[in-house]
């Protein structure tokens, strides 16, 4: 599918990945079909060659006019999102990190239906430092090697672990055979024993603008590897996710991640 023939539409289009989703959509010659806003308003975006597009104050309205919706809105809104781009027929793209067991489930039941792409990072390289990650964590066992997963963002970010750092975790995680939830250690303070073989540690920083850090480190008693990856600009989560949009155009329901967009999977 051409990309001037695949029309796209960016829930929380004021967001601030939503402006630059905008910029990002023309810049990839496809259609900007409309976006999504609570007060059906469109702010403007420095560039002015960006067009002007409709504005709907529903997603279930914009999925009329659009063959995929782009979506880095919140939590709350994922379950409602799920079933009216389900009922239309709209694939989705779904960037939004926070979700519970709750909003999960209705991301793979939309599935079934249609197509979705779900990533808590959009970047080429936070996807191939997941893939990695993965790799290291089958190759280095837990009862040698202590693994740490350290991350900063913005002072607004409201989630925490970031779904990025949770998303290597869980690489971590299948590399090693076991469950994320039965071995991940976030809080530590006073007197915690020692560390246990195969816990997978969080450190969570936040401050600043700092757009987001992470690093995966991986030490034993006579060494020590450790993956980082720094993101300068919030555009690689909007290329990545245009991309994505576009890859869907051909794909049938399915619940797809950035590997199968990147050919990785």
């Amino acid at each position: 599918m051409n990309a001037e023939t695949v029309r796209i539409g960016i829930a929380g289009i004021n967001g601030r990945v939503g402006r630059l989703l905008r910029e990002e959509v023309v810049a990839a010659g496809a259609r900007l079909a409309g976006g999504s806003t609570r007060n059906g308003i469109l702010e403007p975006v420095a560039d002015a060659a960006t067009p002007i597009c409709p504005i709907f104050t529903s997603v279930a309205d914009l999925a009329k006019v659009c063959d995929v919706v782009i979506d880095f809105t919140n939590a709350s809104t994922v379950c409602a999102h799920a079933r009216d781009l389900a009922q239309s027929g709209t694939a989705w793209v779904l960037g939004t990190t926070g979700l519970g067991e709750r909003e999960q489930d209705a991301v793979d039941v939309a599935a079934r239906q249609i197509p979705v792409v779900q990533a808590a990072n959009f970047s080429p390289g936070v996807t191939l430092m997941t893939r990695l990650a993965r790799q290291m964590a089958a190759a280095l066992p837990g009862r040698e090697y202590d693994a740490e997963i350290l991350e900063m963002h913005h002072r607004q970010k409201v989630d925490a672990p970031s779904g990025t750092a949770l998303a290597i975790g869980n690489a971590v995680a299948d590399g090693r055979g076991i469950m994320l939830k039965d071995h991940m250690e976030v809080a530590r303070s006073g007197h915690t024993g020692p560390r246990a073989d195969d816990a997978i540690g969080f450190a969570v920083l936040r401050g600043g603008q700092i757009v987001g850090e992470h690093s995966v480190i991986f030490t034993s008693a006579h060494e020590q590897i450790s993956l980082t990856h720094r993101s300068f600009d919030r555009r690689i989560y909007a290329t990545g996710a245009v991309r994505a949009a576009l890859w869907t155009g051909t794909r049938g329901a399915g619940l797809y991640s950035m590997d199968d967009v990147l050919g990785l999977a």
